[in-house]
């Protein structure tokens, strides 16, 4: 067993732990924010919230949400982590179908959960000492490009424990990704609040809402438009809060760029 296995084991000896109640602070009531996964701008006057990779600054007049790739790699980052912590099958690293410089990491034993919690935590707590109010979980969804090697048992397991880490540095947790499972990631990973990707275009809004309510952010992309995003703000099915953006995030004077938001 490595080394990093085995102090993951040592610090988990009683299993995956059970996640804490969420902390004091609510999800705030929201309708105008930004997705920032690219370079950070300055946000657009009267957006109230803000979601920007873990490595840039928070928006210090917004609710700034921390975003965490949690379940796979970054690109280029693969080789940060152990090995032994990359999902394999037949001796092959595996990768994600339409992110193929994403790897997946192996989240399919307790150990390895352990160790990979060891890795996130650090992230997690950086956030909250930078001053994030929240953070999201992306790839909850890995386990179904994992060619049947992992569960959503597995990725549960391990949303709970960082979820546990979040709450006990005051952060909001949200779920992303995995509509369908909702119910049991709220109940039994602590998540509370949703971030959705496209919920509009592919009809899942109401798995999220009936979980979460108001507490839902959703981002539509522009080169996925099933109607007019004007139609799409106006149905009651979707979230209050709902923005329409380019795929690859770019900052305003790129080209690409688009950024809309359904205001009241």
């Amino acid at each position: 067993m490595s080394s990093v296995l085995a102090a993951a084991t040592g610090c988990a000896a009683g299993g995956d732990a059970p996640n804490p109640p969420a902390p004091a602070s609510t999800f705030p009531a929201i309708a105008a924010f930004d997705y920032q996964l690219g370079d950070p701008y300055p946000p657009a006057p009267g957006v109230q919230l803000v979601v920007r990779d873990r490595t840039a600054p928070p928006v210090d007049d917004a609710y700034s949400v921390c975003y965490v790739n949690a379940f796979q790699t970054q690109p280029g980052d693969e080789n940060a982590w152990p090995e032994e912590l990359l999902l394999t099958v037949d001796g092959v690293r595996v990768t994600d179908p339409e992110w193929p410089d994403e790897y997946l990491l192996d989240a399919s034993t307790d150990a390895k959960r352990a160790a990979i919690a060891g890795v996130i935590s650090a992230w997690i707590e950086g956030c909250a000492a930078d001053g994030f109010r929240a953070v999201e979980f992306d790839n909850l969804d890995s386990f179904t490009r994992s060619r049947g090697a992992l569960s959503l048992d597995d990725n549960i397991a391990l949303a709970a424990r960082l979820a546990a880490t979040a709450h006990g540095s005051g952060l909001a947790v949200g779920q992303k990704n995995a509509a369908e499972h909702a119910p049991r990631l709220r109940e039994e990973a602590g998540f509370d609040f949703a971030v959705a990707e496209e919920c509009a275009a592919y009809g899942e809004c109401s798995a999220y809402t009936e979980v979460y309510a108001d507490a839902v952010i959703d981002i539509e992309y522009a080169d996925n438009l099933p109607r007019r995003f004007e139609d799409m703000c106006r149905d009651a099915g979707s979230p209050r809060a709902m923005i329409l953006r380019d795929r690859e995030l770019v900052a305003p004077g790129a080209d690409g760029y688009v950024s809309e938001s359904c205001r009241e």
